[in-house]
């Protein structure tokens, strides 16, 4: 009898793990002509923190936005990724470390964005501190970065 009532409490246990799905959460990234302190073209928030799994939404609220990663500047073995103009884009961060993402047509103007998977220190933060940007994104991502105490 003890047997049997051993197996059904394993049984409820791993069933219970099954139940409900991983945890992960859904961040969004707005993408807009002018933010909240008055800078043009910029993705909202600029940096994020996340989790491996999490997904990130970047939505263009204002027309003429895309979002898509700086292949330079992706952790080892991350999937590169492109949305399409004026389209919401998901993203499921799957490694830990760095991202940095970029709207094409107005990364000239510095519309970067950076997102942090994990806690522990970005392994390719020395890529992305060295990566080649134009001045004013090169100026706002490392602004981040200060902003992340990274």
């Amino acid at each position: 009898m003890h047997n049997k009532t051993a197996t059904i409490a394993a049984l409820a246990i791993v069933t219970g793990l099954f139940a409900f799905p991983a945890l992960s959460a859904e961040i969004e990234v707005k993408m807009l002509n002018k933010g909240s302190d008055g800078q043009a073209m910029v993705f909202e928030p600029a940096s994020v923190k996340a989790a491996v799994g999490d997904v990130i939404s970047f939505v263009p609220v204002d027309k003429g936005h895309d979002a898509a990663a700086v292949k330079e500047m992706l952790p080892e073995g991350a999937a590169d990724f492109k949305g399409k103009m004026n389209e919401t884009l998901k993203v499921t961060v799957e490694k830990e470390g760095a991202y940095v993402i970029k709207c094409p047509p107005h990364l000239g103007m510095g519309m970067v964005a950076l997102v942090v998977v994990g806690d522990a220190a970005p392994a390719n933060l020395d890529a992305i501190k060295n990566g080649k940007l134009p001045k004013k994104a090169r100026d706002r991502l490392d602004a981040e970065i200060a902003k992340l105490g990274l």
